[in-house]
């Protein structure tokens, strides 16, 4: 099966990308949370973050995967070629909202890909969701492919991670998160383009858990762009339909 022009397109747009860059500024992780990672690649040119939570499903945000689109995961080798996998199926939470979440507004932003085989070298990472009551100032980390450079595809392609905290009101709709130095005033540390739908991972006890995904960001002070803003949408009052529809395409967990 022959890959879509605006798949090769998104996909070969990665093939620059730096080897120390990270989501806003930093240095990049190559074990620990970053080994459930992947990227998301579709047929209208687009691409996005996700995590492997079984193997052979990928958790991200359901603005990522439209209908009316094919997509695939990118798996890149140690010499940077890049290796298409297919997508079976995939799962939008039937909540979900568009509009709501292009307003920067609380919605379940929630998604599921069944794949047809397992990733080599990747590790699916613990399911779960944040600790209840939600603390302002909490931190949380961040694990995307997003660019490091605003408007620049080739800034994008290599897992990259950063640590945040909790700002504003957090909650089990919604949860913001800003550079604990640069408190969403100045450029800081924080998701850009690509990022949509990357792991929110909580220190749990028995380790590092996925318990939200990106979901959008803004620059400084609320403006347009990267390195303000990174607004999350909590697994809370979405986790048993991810792990329902996870074990209907026969994920144990």
């Amino acid at each position: 099966m022959k890959c879509p022009r605006l798949i090769l397109a998104a996909m070969l747009s990665l093939l620059s990308a730096p080897a120390l860059a990270i989501v806003g500024g930093g240095a990049p992780a190559t074990e620990g949370v970053a080994r459930a990672v992947v990227t998301i690649v579709g047929s209208r040119g687009n691409f996005c973050t996700g995590a492997l939570v079984a193997p052979k499903v990928v958790l991200t945000a359901a603005h990522c995967v439209p209908s009316g689109a094919d997509y695939k995961i990118v798996e890149y080798g140690a010499d940077r070629q890049p290796k298409l996998h297919d997508v079976k199926a995939v799962a939008i939470h039937p909540a979900f909202k568009m509009q709501a979440m292009a307003n920067h507004a609380a919605t379940a932003d929630v998604a599921l890909l069944q794949l047809t085989a397992p990733l080599a070298g990747k590790a699916p990472a613990a399911l779960g969701a944040p600790t209840i009551p939600i603390q302002l100032g909490g931190r949380f980390t961040i694990a995307g492919v997003g660019v490091t450079v605003s408007g620049d595809g080739r800034s994008g392609g290599t897992v990259r991670v950063a640590s945040l905290i909790t700002t504003g009101k957090p909650g089990t709709l919604q949860i913001r998160l800003v550079d604990p130095v640069a408190q969403g005033a100045r450029d800081g540390l924080g998701a850009c383009t690509g990022d949509s739908g990357a792991p929110v991972f909580e220190d749990k006890p028995g380790g590092p858990a996925i318990v939200g995904v990106v979901s959008w960001s803004t620059g400084p002070n609320g403006a347009a762009g990267c390195g303000g803003l990174t607004g999350v949408t909590p697994l809370t009052l979405y986790r048993d339909w991810l792990m329902q529809t996870a074990r209907q395409w026969g994920a144990s967990f």
